[in-house]
């Protein structure tokens, strides 16, 4: 069964960081998986935060995210992280992590994250 888990979110002051991390799992071929992260506001449509190629040497941001944000992923341990420094009350939001290859297509369940002092 393939599962994506997120972990490493919670509370934190603005101006702090955190990294969050989504582990793998059921999967026959991680390395050959895009994987991004997204986040959805209360109210709001879920949005792109940042992804990654499935050999890990491209990246995308979205431009609200550039030079506070990094994705980066350990294939060996299958797993997708996400350091987030400088957070805003604006970040506030629970994040997503999704695997796509072709036409599979999977979510994890979420992990909040909020920015508030």
């Amino acid at each position: 069964q393939v599962q994506l888990v997120e972990s490493g979110g919670g509370l934190v002051q603005p101006g702090g960081s955190l990294r969050l991390s989504c582990a793998a799992s059921g999967f026959t071929s991680f390395s050959s998986y895009a994987m991004s992260w997204y986040r959805q506001a209360p109210g709001m449509e879920r949005e792109l935060v940042a992804a990654i190629a499935s050999a890990g040497g491209s990246t995308h941001y979205a431009d609200s995210m550039k030079g506070r944000f990094t994705i980066s992923r350990d294939n060996a341990k299958k797993t997708v992280y996400l350091q987030m420094n400088s957070l805003k009350p604006e970040d506030t939001a629970v994040y997503y992590c999704n695997a796509v290859r072709f036409r599979m297509d999977y979510w994890g369940q979420g992990t909040q994250v909020t920015v508030s002092s």
